[in-house]
This record gives structure tokens, C-alpha cells and sequence, in this order.
């Protein structure tokens, strides 16, 4: 367990042997679920800080028509809904449900302060996914505010395409159907939409590679 925490953002910097010292002044439990067990559904108020210390977990939100929208797959060694542990309305903003048999650790609030008060380092740390978290939602409200599947593929691109350093070659890490349960779409109309722009010249898409050949068509998608 103490290694698997080591690896995590949260304790980032302090050695497995540091973590294993930090636990002894906190009450903890490990936690398991069967695949597609929910852990929590949204709307819950937040009491506990969870870990993934084996398997991985989803995050889904539905929409006012009924539609399951998938956030995000999160997996050894991060965190569950970190941004909502303390606050006025500490609530889980999505269900979350196991991908596979998953394994969590469990702190509440109490202890949590208490690696905060003994550890500086965690303290930083947790202050910076939190931060991180918050830009994550930030930049996912954004996402969600396109309206066509086309816009959603063009900001989907140019996000990948600045974070693979910008060179136009995008290597997607999600198949069609991860990325149809992202958008919130069926997958033939993904792949409708990404067919057409395909053939109008504005990408070249080759299975999991995609080089983008206009940009500035592209952008326009974002306006639509």
C-alpha cells in the first residue's frame, strides 16, 4: 500500500518510508468493490478522501434528457473528487462506479488535517490538486458548452494537439467508443463527424493517429 501511495500526487516527494510514518497518526481503511458497484452518486455530500490503490473507477453525469455523460476513467494511485472535500456544498458532482474489482483507500476529513498538520509537503500537494482539479472542470465546462459533435472533435484535437507539443500529429489515447462516452454521443455519429471532416480536408485521420491540415477550418468548428 505504502508504495502505491508514494506514487501518488499526494504524496509526491516524500519516500514510501515517510508515507508509512505519516499513516501511523491516522485512522484509514481500505474499502473494495465488485465491477460496476457505485461508490458514490452525485449530489452525496463529500465525507471521506478516497485513493485508488487497486483497479480504476469512472466518473458518468447525466444529463437533463437522460444522457450518461462520461467525465473521466481514474486509476492507480489518484484520488476521487478532491476538490469537493471541504466547502459550503461539498457534494460529489458525478456518480462514481468501479471499471473493475477496485480497491480504495479511505481517510475522512479528520484525517486528512492531520497529514496537512504533519506534513508540509502533502499540504502543497493537496493544494495543488486541488488547483488542478479546478482547471480540469474549468476546461470540461468548456468542452461541454459545444453544441455540435464537430465542435466537440475540433476542441478535442486542438486540446491534444497543444499537449503533444503542438506539431500537428495528434496520437489519440481513446478509441471510438471511449471517446463516444466522453462526448456523450452514439459512436456512428462520431464517426460520421469525423469521417466528414476527414473528407473536407480538414484533418487526415488514420485509426489512432490524426494530422490536423487546417487549422483554421478547424477553428471555425468551435465557433459553430
Amino acid at each position: 500500500m505504502y508504495n502505491t501511495l508514494a506514487r501518488s500526487p499526494l504524496f509526491s516527494g516524500l519516500s514510501e518510508a515517510q508515507v508509512q510514518e505519516s499513516f501511523t497518526r491516522v485512522v484509514y481503511q481500505i474499502r473494495s468493490y465488485a465491477k460496476g458497484e457505485v461508490i458514490a452518486t452525485a449530489g452525496e455530500e463529500c465525507r471521506v478522501l478516497q485513493i485508488v490503490l487497486n483497479g480504476s473507477v469512472k466518473g458518468e453525469m447525466i444529463d437533463y434528457s437522460g444522457r450518461v455523460l462520461k467525465i473521466e476513467d481514474i486509476g492507480v494511485p489518484r484520488s476521487l473528487a478532491i476538490a469537493f472535500l471541504f466547502g459550503k456544498n461539498n457534494q460529489c458532482p458525478v456518480t462514481i462506479s468501479a471499471n473493475e474489482y477496485t480497491e480504495l483507500l479511505v481517510l475522512s476529513k479528520t484525517s486528512v488535517v492531520t497529514l496537512m498538520q504533519n506534513s508540509e509537503v502533502f499540504l502543497t500537494n493537496f493544494l495543488n490538486a486541488v488547483s488542478n482539479r479546478a482547471q480540469f472542470i474549468s476546461s470540461k465546462l468548456r468542452f461541454l458548452s459545444f453544441k455540435t459533435i464537430r465542435g466537440k472533435l475540433a476542441h478535442f484535437l486542438m486540446d491534444m494537439d497543444r499537449q503533444q507539443k503542438g506539431s500537428g500529429e495528434v496520437t489519440l489515447d481513446k478509441t471510438q467508443e471511449e471517446l463516444a462516452d466522453m462526448f456523450g454521443v452514439a459512436r456512428p455519429s462520431l464517426s460520421r463527424s469525423l469521417r466528414a471532416l476527414h473528407h473536407e480536408g480538414i484533418i487526415d485521420a488514420q485509426k489512432q493517429k490524426v494530422v490536423i491540415l487546417d487549422r483554421e477550418r478547424l477553428m471555425v468548428e468551435l465557433q459553430e
